[in-house]
């Protein structure tokens, strides 16, 4: 029969042939749907990759401005304080002109102790004002450094989600496994999420 141009195939020839054909459709849409996934992790870990960048600038930037207000803080304390030894200066000469009009007998000389008394007064007041001004500012500068440590804590944890997702999608896209796949963007809703509260000053 062969002879005449045809050939009759048996069940068993058909079931080889349908199956052949089934892998083939099989493989060539796990080809796609790999292909697919290999894209979508690919264009996510550029998105991830940006986004990363800049919470990692700002961490640097806002741990960088934790230091210049703690600097100026500690500039601002020492200032206070040199115009607390001012004060305790004033102090000292007030209680000695005190002590010097009490012990003189002469009313010109009491005179002009209480002149000199009543100038250090004076004087004390204004220094004070200045010293409680400084001491404020220091404090306020301490706030502002603890702040930014707060947010720069924040950025940095927001980062290391980052990396820990791109981290994720490089072996999802070497195991082809989706449950690594949903991993992936879970820890990358987590660090942005936390980026936000960073942003928001949480």
């Amino acid at each position: 029969m062969s002879g005449a141009g045809f050939q009759v195939h048996g069940p068993h020839d058909h079931e080889v042939e349908n199956a052949s054909l089934q892998g083939t459709k099989a493989g060539a849409h796990a080809g796609v749907a790999g292909s697919r996934m290999i894209n979508q992790i690919a264009m996510f870990t550029a998105i991830i990759a940006t986004v990363g960048a800049i919470f990692s600038y700002m961490a640097g930037f806002t741990q960088a401005n934790a230091g210049l207000f703690k600097n100026n803080a500690a500039i601002k304390k020492t200032e206070a304080s040199n115009q607390w030894n001012y004060f305790q200066a004033k102090s000292t000469k007030q209680s000695l002109a005190e002590v010097s009009r009490d012990l003189t007998l002469s009313e010109t000389e009491k005179a002009k102790y209480q002149a000199k008394i009543e100038r250090y007064e004076k004087e004390k007041n204004e220094i004070k004002a200045v010293a409680e001004g400084l001491e404020k500012n220091a404090t306020n500068w301490d706030k502002q450094s603890e702040d930014q440590m707060h947010q720069h804590h924040r950025w940095a944890q927001a980062t290391t989600c980052l990396q820990v997702s791109i981290a994720l999608a490089a072996i999802a896209l070497l195991t082809r496994k989706k449950w690594l796949q949903y991993g992936m963007f879970g820890v990358a809703v987590a660090g942005v999420g936390i980026g936000i509260a960073a942003m928001l000053h949480i």
